[in-house]
């Protein structure tokens, strides 16, 4: 199945409980971490979920 590379661009600092659940589970625990994950629709949620403190890259 395809992948994304998802990036970390903000601090979790001051986020809610479940968007910092989110990027944990995502694997992100630093700033500019890149984690590769599947491209399911589950993880799209959880990517559209927490928009604003990652970046997809190509």
């Amino acid at each position: 199945m395809a992948t994304i590379k998802v990036k970390q661009i903000k601090s979790r600092i001051n986020a809610p409980k479940d968007q910092k659940s989110t990027l944990l589970a995502l694997g992100l625990r630093k700033i500019s971490q890149v984690v590769e994950v599947e491209d399911t629709p589950s993880i799209r949620g959880m990517i559209r979920k927490v928009h604003h403190l990652v970046s997809v890259i190509d």
